[in-house]
């Protein structure tokens, strides 16, 4: 029992030592681990709580964990300190080099000295500076990056008054620091956000003299350094000429602490995690761009706390007194709890909950608000958008990876050898010392007997053989691999023209991968900014059954215009029209209200203009319809409906939104403000046919019409608003007449609605069945062709209606229990009976190429899979525009909902993939029937659209998952294992709302899981920790910052240049360095053979059989350039072959050029080369001399040829391994062969009296022998006429894909790849094969050819063509199918989308007004008695259209 008891512990530390062996990181040493410390409280104002200062210690010293840590935040790896150390440890990863210093180290010793040791080291110590040198600029570059982004200014708050109490620690200093200069960033260096300036001192006031709304900015003084140290201080860090002044200083980002007041401007970015005391707007509402946290383009609204709201200006600032408490730093970017408590901690003062609706995180940026006033709370690596990130890791390539182990075999070898020489030798010695072996005389001594000389053997033969690993393999690696970046670089093809600017090339920050490029098997890509412009263009629409399909020409024209610019996706505050209205010169021909953002035109003036950077939607067809509805005086039958129709549209578009509009102060131009670009794309569109909204004086909207110049009003009344779950948006509103007032006798009353078609047509009004199925038509070919959809439906209500319904919203609205529930339900009353008016088609402009690109990589055999925080439908619209999805896929939808997540997997997978059900099914399941969920058909209301055949489409699936599910699907290795097979078995996934550290996640999950080769994607600061994560990280060097450029190993402009850099130069890398290491393991085996076999004839004493210097020279001289020359000039293919036909890229994925099998193919090869070349020549200089006179020949003699005919045959099988041999090649290839005749030949005509050699006199011997011409000859035909022969008899016989392209090519030069559809032509089953992939996917990669049109290039705009008329696709067949798992609902995807809010401050301040006027107007009709006065009509012909101008008659 005892040692039982003594075994267990011991057996269980040693696993667990070995597991930590096995997990041994060189970043974990050098990685500053910091636990996120206890939860912190805030002093405002107020000294420190005597808890945090260590009693043990004197001078007011403040506990550790109460340090706070720096704003400075460093993606580099290095420090001048860690950098020897830490580089010289990740070098030392290779074994080679661990063995290359022991060789050094034993050549010191005069015993095994074979040349000068210093000699000997030196090639050590060169591949050891390049490559720290390398290493050392790619960090440098980084280091650069941080600066720029650390040394951002912003406001903090600053003077004698103020002192912050809370302790920050140190700054840590870097490479660049000291290094190169200190230049102050002031705006767009940190995220893109506009250049400031400060004031000189002259223009500083005292704060007491300014106005409660007047910002103050630090005088241009010279800061003294601020101290950062543990200890307390109330010493004011900054010097100032005025004791009682307190100011704005511009302070860098790294000096920025804990609790200090910060200012932000609009523009700019947020530099910490800050509450919001007080903002610019009336009501304290900030507005945030959130793309680099969740990649959403709509902007999010926060507001102030309310106890903070007075801060607004440094004095109150500087004098408020309270303390935050807050819960520690934790990783869920979509949590934060806290407290504010003002006065002076007692316990008595008023308390404010704080949540992120009232905090600005780091990484986004403040939008359309001038200014925001708060209190940091969490800094640098507290910070979630940082805790999200990671750290920079050091990524070695798979090829190298593999070749660890294979150099482990090799160095067994050479140590195998040396070991049996060491004891053959020994054995010997002692046979023949016992018979008086004269060459063993006096080898009894304690250093020289048998026994010891076996030892001294033994090192003897690690330096015979140790070419074996050559220590120029990974010289010759690093500089083939830097080459290949300088290709890159240099590749036009993938540098952004910009215009006016120098091309932005493709740059690989990090040299050591780009062979992974050409083995990648999944894509993790980000959506916004990677594959999308982040901007919305109104494309097509369909009115009363007809579509207008838009202009290409006008639309080319536009887009060309706008091609530089970024659509304008902000929301105005009405502060600021007010500060417009009072302040700024208003063009002639407009009046503004000050109080709003209404515009109104006097009856002379012109039409007003719209401001946007986007294309303006222009149809010919449509202008004239409206044109002939404006001009008729009486229309009738269906011209009548026409004229309605488009009249209520456009008013629908241009009514049911929350859009804001501002007008230019100097061209007198509207721009509408919105928080999401489609809600300004649909009224920019509306606008750009005549119906121009021209704003909202507090619930009144006015909109121009081209039926009359005096604008029309409308009264708002409600707004039912959008969310996820309900899917549309409807606002109530009644009609005004010309001067805003109520019209006399009966009133119109009107819902307009716009959402999702299956939303919408469920709630139509019986009948018209013709103009619905004609709509559903048009909705099917819009969502063909990747745009997003809404349907649009209006509906009279009469007074006593709406009176009624009101009151039920309004006790709906102030309900305490189910408010939710009772609004909606409400809601959905009068949601009910609409009538169709059309839809509309909205393209989320792609990046250039993005299909394409896409299709191709998909045709390579990549997976592709896009993790974005945008919402679900969302993600669904940009996988159909992108060729994610087809138009024929199965879409199945995994929600975090009530219904358990691995019942929602394992229901899919029972479902659609029943046979790979029982690798994954645990032995407790329960049987399927009893957990599946009954699966339902959406019901439309309309017959046979979704068809019967869901789930059984010909296009694949694809999984869409969103960030709850993912929640719960890692929280166990079982729902884990369930979620990657389903995703394996998918065409591709689609992950929604996840946050930046659920990307790395999802990352890891398939590259750990399936050992699969990974790449990330991504151009924001939330892409940070996949790109760390994958084994190649891909930036987006976009608009978004420069997070992810720093961060990533390949920095590239656009997303379409990926498909060249993974299918060229990555298939190019890959091919290369496999077929040129294979080739140095090779060609080293040769000599080493050589020697090996010459031990049997020297008693296995470790001597050289031929002269040292042909094999000191052996991988310096004579056979490095072949295999250099393949890595750096070999071709598989042409690069537009590999373009043209990504099938082939196949053979990267499936790791064909560097195998195991081929490695010990090629060691087999070179151990018969050299059987060939020493045997043979060994016994045809030995059998029979080789002189005239008879003498016998000098070993060296015949040891020469060997070396000369080992250096042809390597140096030509080298070149035979070659796929296309170009000159530069050809020269590789011969330049060591010459050079080895030319050195045989002159140091063998060296004289001794010159210089002593072995080879003196050999130039004669050699030259004037038969046996070393024909020795030559025969031994380099014999050596290579295995692998010619293999290699022929493949080609002819056994020919794959890359083969028969290459006989095509040859044959048939001007060859179409491209466009080859033909598998009947005699070519041959490899190539037929190859293409079946290809004609399985030609239906998408016609559409994606078609949703290419639709990129920002004037080319590509042009509208779908169709010969003949236009085919109307079948109900069935006109988009994909969707499953969702966690309702069992089936249902068409259509790629509807409609980017907002849910539930945010701005809506919920309009819902306020709203309420609080309703409840005014009740009051007054209660006193008034019944409302009187007839109200226009919405839809009436005579107002809307065919009565012109009631003010100018």
């Amino acid at each position: 029992m005892s040692t039982m008891k003594t075994t267990g512990p011991t057996k269980g530390g040693f696993m667990a030592f070995a597991r930590r062996v096995a997990s041994f990181s060189v970043e974990d040493l050098f990685s500053r681990k910091r636990s996120p410390g206890p939860p912190r409280t805030i002093f405002v104002n107020q000294k420190l709580s005597p808890e945090y200062f260590d009693p043990k210690k004197k001078n007011a010293t403040v506990k550790k964990e109460f340090v706070y840590v720096t704003n400075q935040v460093i993606s580099s790896k290095y420090t001048l300190v860690t950098f020897l150390p830490r580089n010289l440890l990740e070098q030392f990863r290779r074994v080679a080099n661990i063995y290359f210093l022991g060789i050094a180290i034993l050549q010191f010793f005069p015993m095994f000295s074979t040349i000068s040791p210093g000699v000997v080291i030196l090639p050590l110590i060169i591949i050891i500076a390049l490559t720290a040198l390398k290493d050392a600029y790619e960090d440098f570059r980084r280091h650069q990056s941080d600066k720029r982004v650390n040394q951002t200014e912003v406001d903090v708050l600053a003077g004698s008054s103020w002192v912050n109490p809370n302790v920050t620690q140190g700054k840590s200093r870097t490479f660049v620091r000291g290094i190169i200069p200190k230049p102050r960033f002031r705006g767009k260096s940190a995220a893109g956000a506009p250049t400031s300036t400060t004031p000189d001192a002259s223009e500083i006031k005292p704060a007491v003299d300014l106005d409660p709304e007047t910002t103050l900015v630090a005088p241009n003084l010279k800061p003294s350094s601020r101290r950062n140290s543990h200890r307390l201080s109330f010493i004011n860090p900054f010097s100032s000429s005025s004791d009682e002044q307190t100011f704005w200083k511009p302070t860098l980002w790294e000096d920025i602490r804990v609790g200090d007041f910060v200012r932000i401007t609009d523009g700019h970015p947020i530099p910490a995690d800050i509450l919001i005391c007080a903002t610019s707007d009336p009501e304290n509402v900030a507005f945030v761009e959130t793309k680099n946290l969740d990649g959403e383009t709509n902007l999010k609204s926060r507001n102030a706390v309310p106890g903070l709201t007075h801060l607004r200006t440094p004095e109150v600032c500087a004098s408020e007194s309270f303390r935050i408490m807050c819960d520690r730093p934790e990783l869920n970017m979509y949590r934060l709890n806290a407290m504010v408590e003002m006065g002076d901690g007692s316990g008595k003062g008023a308390k404010y909950p704080i949540d992120l609706q009232t905090v600005l995180l780091r990484g986004t940026v403040l939008k359309n608000t001038d200014w925001a006033i708060g209190v940091v709370l969490f800094t640098g690596e507290d910070t979630k958008i940082v805790q999200n990130a990671g750290k920079t890791p050091s990524k070695r390539s798979r090829v190298e990876r593999q070749m660890n182990p294979q150099v482990l075999i090799n160095l067994a070898l050479i140590a195998i050898m040396a070991v049996v020489c060491a004891i053959a030798d020994s054995e010997l010695e002692k046979d023949y010392v016992d018979r008086n072996a004269p060459w063993l005389y006096s080898d009894d001594h304690p250093d020289d007997n048998p026994t010891a000389n076996g030892g001294i053997t033994w090192a003897f033969a690690l330096l015979t053989f140790q070419d074996l690993v050559p220590i120029s393999l990974y010289l010759s690696i690093e500089v083939v691999r830097t080459i290949q970046a300088i290709f890159i670089y240099f590749d036009r093809d993938i540098a952004y023209d910009r215009p006016g600017q120098p091309p932005q090339a493709t740059q690989a920050r990090s040299w050591n991968l780009s062979d992974d490029l050409g083995q990648i098997e999944y894509i993790f890509s980000d959506k916004t900014g990677t594959l999308t412009q982040n901007s919305m263009v109104f494309r097509q629409c369909s009115i009363g059954g007809k579509a207008y399909r838009g202009d290409p020409e006008v639309i080319a024209e536009s887009d060309e215009d706008a091609q530089a610019n970024k659509i304008s996706d902000s929301i105005e505050l009405e502060k600021e029209m007010q500060h417009n209205a009072t302040s700024q010169p208003v063009p002639s021909g407009y009046s503004i209200d000050g109080a709003s953002s209404r515009i109104s035109n006097s009856p002379s003036s012109s039409i007003p203009r719209t401001k946007t950077t986007n294309p303006r939607f222009r149809d010919v067809v449509l202008t004239s319809d409206i044109k002939l509805a404006c001009t008729e005086d009486e229309l009738a039958g269906p011209e009548a409906a026409r004229a309605r129709a488009l009249n209520g549209f456009f008013s629908v578009l241009g009514l049911c939104h929350t859009v804001l509009t501002s007008v230019d102060p100097l061209t007198g131009e509207i721009e509408y403000k919105a928080q999401s670009p489609d809600e300004a794309a649909l009224v920019q569109a509306a606008a750009d046919v005549g119906y121009i909204f021209l704003g909202r004086d507090r619930e009144i909207l006015s909109i121009r019409t081209p039926a009359s110049e005096t604008p029309e009003r409308y009264e708002l009344l409600h707004i039912l608003e959008f969310s996820s779950a309900r899917k549309r948006m409807s606002v109530i509103v009644r009609k005004l007449d010309e001067e805003g007032r109520e019209g006399e006798g009966e009133g119109r009353i009107f819902l307009l609605s716009k959402g999702a078609d299956n939303v919408i047509f469920e709630r139509l009004r019986s009948g018209n069945e013709e103009l619905k199925e004609e709509t559903e038509k048009h909705l099917a070919e819009f969502a063909n062709e990747g745009l997003r959809t809404l349907t649009l439906a209006y509906k009279l209500i009469g007074e006593e209606e709406y009176e009624s319904w009101s009151h039920r919203y309004e006790e709906a609205t102030i309900a305490i229990d189910n408010r939710e529930e009772k609004v909606e339900a409400v809601s959905s009353e009068i949601e009910r009976d609409l009538r169709l008016l059309g839809a509309t088609a909205i393209e989320d402009r792609l990046q250039d190429g993005v299909p394409e690109a896409i299709a191709d990589l998909k045709r390579a055999g990549i997976k592709i899979w896009v993790a974005t925080g945008d919402k679900l439908e969302t993600a669904i619209a940009i996988g159909r525009s992108t060729n994610l999805i087809g138009p024929d896929s199965n879409i199945i939808i995994v929600r975090g909902t009530s219904k358990p997540v691995d019942q929602q997997i394992g229901n899919a997978l029972d479902r659609f993939f029943p046979e790979h059900m029982t690798e994954v099914r645990p032995p407790s399941r329960p049987p399927t029937p009893s957990r599946m969920h009954p699966l339902t058909r959406a019901d439309t209301n309309v017959s046979s659209i979704v068809g019967g055949d869901n789930g059984d489409r010909p296009g694949g699936f694809v999984l869409v998952v969103d960030g709850a599910a993912l929640l719960h699907a890692f929280e166990t290795e079982h729902t884990k294992s369930l979620l990657l097979k389903l995703g394996t078995l998918c065409e591709g996934v689609i992950c929604c709302r996840v946050s930046p550290l659920q990307k790395a996640l999802i990352v890891r999950l398939v590259k750990d899981g399936l050992k699969a080769m990974t790449l990330a994607i991504g151009d924001g600061a939330n892409d940070v920790s996949m790109i760390q994560a994958a084994d190649v990280g891909v930036g987006i060097s976009g608009e978004e910052g420069l997070q992810a450029v720093n961060s990533s190993d390949y920095a590239i402009a656009q997303f379409r240049f990926l498909k060249k850099l993974l299918l060229v130069h990555g298939h190019w890398s890959y091919a290369r360095n496999g077929v040129m290491i294979l080739n140095f393991f090779y060609k080293n085996v040769v000599p080493t053979g050589v020697l090996w076999w010459f031990q049997i004839y020297c008693a296995w004493s470790a001597t050289f059989v031929m002269d040292y210097t042909y094999i000191l020279f052996w991988n310096s001289l004579w056979t490095i350039a072949p295999v250099v020359g393949i890595g750096l000039f070999d071709r598989i293919l042409d690069s537009e072959i590999l373009m043209d036909l990504p099938e082939l890229y196949r053979y990267g994925r499936e790791r064909y050029w560097f195998s195991w099998r081929d490695f010990f193919i090629y060691m087999v090869d070179g151990i018969y080369q050299s059987v060939i070349i020493y045997f043979f020549l060994m016994y045809t200089y030995e059998t029979t001399s080789a002189r005239h006179d008879g003498y016998s020949v000098d070993q060296y003699e015949w040891s020469t040829v060997a070396a000369v005919s080992g250096v042809l045959v390597a140096d030509i099988f080298t070149g035979l391994s070659a796929s296309a041999w170009t000159w530069w090649l050809v020269f590789a290839v011969f330049i060591g062969i010459v050079i080895v005749w030319a050195f045989t030949f002159i140091y063998s005509a060296l004289s001794p009296g010159y210089e002593f050699t072995n080879l003196w006199g050999f130039y004669y011997f050699l030259g004037a022998s038969p046996y070393f011409w024909f020795g030559l000859i025969i031994t380099f035909i014999l050596a290579l006429a295995p692998r010619y022969l293999a290699k022929a008899y493949k080609a002819n016989f056994l020919p794959d894909d890359i083969d028969i392209v290459r006989w095509i090519k040859k044959e048939n030069p001007y060859f179409d790849f491209k466009h080859y559809e033909h598998p009947q032509h005699n070519l041959d089953i490899g190539l037929t094969e190859m293409k079946h992939r290809r004609r399985t996917s030609h239906t998408e990669d016609h559409f994606a050819e078609r949703i290419s049109r639709r990129s920002s290039r004037a080319s590509s705009i042009a509208t779908l063509d169709f010969p003949g008329d236009r085919p109307r696709p079948s109900a069935d067949l006109r988009s994909a199918s969707r499953t969702d798992m966690s309702t069992g609902l089936v249902s068409v995807e259509r790629g509807f989308d409609f980017a907002a809010e849910d539930d945010g401050v701005a809506i919920r301040r309009i819902q306020t007004n709203l309420s609080e006027r309703f409840s005014r107007r009740n009051l007054a009709v209660g006193e008034d008695g019944e409302r009187k006065g007839k109200r226009s009509k919405f839809l009436s012909l005579k107002r809307g259209f065919t009565k012109k101008n009631r003010t100018s008659e």
